[in-house]
């Protein structure tokens, strides 16, 4: 007997607002910004209350301060984020079989079969529940019979409520809901589609998948399957990797602080540069170091969740300092970062103004296209893998 499939999406709402709301309750009801400063930085969270102005995550904080002159606003704190994501986890983790963390504050569930044994709406009911009188946050969700329908029904249930979409009931309840609010559906596709008359689901299920297909290629099929709710997408459980390492072996046993560091500043870069193509990113840093006499010795630190260099590399560097006794040459240096999960560059833009994200970005792209440290900090030139330089033509 083939049981009907559940997948239950999660999503903690206003998760930086709401942790900080926990913490000083006369932000309650008030439009609170979280991020940079004011005068370059940029929105990392912001409130309910402060979205009625039209402000939204990413946007240049001289803007939304323009829209809400009388917003609070407040750097935000990587570590209390850190562990109230990690809270929520181990209340999941701990509740049901099968889960995915897509980011610091949502999840997927796969609850298909639980029905033997409980109602699945009741028992992703409970857990609900249960987050909210043991962390004391907000949280929605969604249910349906696919990973694309419970993610648009949490975004319907917000703010901290919840929704079933009954089996067969998928494409009535997508159909008049804006093109906009499939998920994945980019802001170009959509402009694609404005121009055809099409803006709501429902325009697009009575579309013929063969003129999708010739606007967008074979992705044409998949825009066309998600607005009948049609997904095999699976909820993926998080065991496949939880760390990634690089390490470099001298050619002649080294004694000097510069060379170590420019060393450990390279393999950062390389590792940081991998989670955020992976989209993961890590909470514990770790140096290795070998001596000549082939004694080993390894220190890590927990950090915040981030993937970007300008917060790892120091930390890195102060480990090293912490490690090494300089009276003695190192034979190999190594870096690993460690407790990772999926997530993106936005939890690091509490301290990011818009250039040093465009920069990333930027980077991103060019080693992306052109190889490994086409494009690096001069430090970290010296040594790591390099693909392809096209400034280099042999």
């Amino acid at each position: 007997m083939e049981h009907k499939r559940w997948i239950v999406h999660i999503d903690l709402d206003s998760f930086f607002v709401s942790v900080e709301r926990k913490f000083d309750p006369s932000l309650i009801g008030k439009p609170v910004l979280i991020g940079g400063s004011a005068e370059r930085g940029v929105v990392a969270s912001c409130s309910y209350e402060a979205r009625k102005f039209g402000i939204h995550s990413a946007m240049p904080m001289k803007q939304a301060m323009r829209l809400c002159p009388h917003a609070t606003v407040i750097r935000g704190s990587h570590g209390l984020y850190s562990e109230a994501s990690r809270e929520v986890t181990q209340i999941i983790h701990d509740s049901v079989p099968l889960y995915q963390k897509t980011s610091v504050d949502e999840f997927y569930i796969d609850l298909t079969g639980m029905d033997r044994y409980h109602d699945s709406y009741q028992l992703a009911t409970e857990l609900r529940q249960r987050v909210i009188c043991e962390t004391g946050l907000p949280i929605s969700f969604g249910m349906a019979s696919t990973k694309t329908v419970a993610k648009m029904a949490t975004n319907e249930a917000k703010p901290n409520g919840q929704l079933l979409i009954p089996h067969g009931g998928e494409a009535a309840f997508m159909a008049p809901l804006p093109i906009r609010k499939i998920p994945m559906l980019g802001k170009k596709a959509c402009e694609k589609l404005y121009q055809f008359g099409i803006e709501k689901i429902e325009h697009l299920q009575k579309a013929d998948v063969r003129f999708l297909e010739t606007i967008f290629g074979k992705h044409g099929r998949d825009i066309w399957n998600k607005a009948h709710g049609w997904d095999d997408g699976e909820v993926v459980s998080e065991h496949e990797r939880k760390s990634m390492s690089t390490e470099n072996t001298f050619h002649n046993n080294v004694s000097d602080l510069k060379s170590l560091e420019t060393s450990l500043v390279s393999m950062t870069e390389e590792l940081a540069s991998k989670l955020r193509r992976e989209g993961l990113v890590t909470s514990c840093l770790a140096i290795k170091l070998r001596y000549a006499n082939f004694e080993t010795h390894t220190v890590q630190e927990k950090i915040p969740l981030t993937s970007a260099e300008h917060i790892l590399i120091p930390g890195i560097k102060n480990l090293l300092k912490k490690a090494w006794n300089q009276s003695r040459p190192v034979r190999l240096i190594g870096v690993r970062l460690s407790n990772l999960c999926p997530g993106s560059y936005q939890i690091n833009l509490f301290e990011d103004n818009e250039e040093r994200i465009r920069l990333y970005q930027a980077m991103d792209n060019i080693n992306g296209k052109f190889g490994d440290k086409t494009v690096c900090r001069a430090a970290g030139m010296a040594i790591g893998t390099r693909n392809f330089n096209p400034f280099m033509r042999g």
